[in-house]
């Protein structure tokens, strides 16, 4: 089953915005593809220094928000 996807609007100047689309085009992958594999990498790291994050199931988190 796919899981389900989330969308935030993330605001990036004009340089950054198109350093990270010549990255993600020799990477060969689009720019949200780009931004996920980063952000996947960067919590993997933080898991190896910091331990397992644990999730929130649905419930708990509309209760936070």
């Amino acid at each position: 089953m796919k899981e389900h996807m989330r969308q935030f609007t993330l605001r990036l100047d004009d340089a950054l915005l198109q350093k990270l689309g010549y990255i993600a085009e020799y990477e060969g992958r689009t720019k949200n593809k780009e931004i996920q594999q980063l952000i996947r990498q960067h919590v993997i790291h933080f898991e190896q220094e910091h331990g397992c994050i644990e999730l929130l199931d649905q419930e708990e988190e509309a209760d936070i928000i």
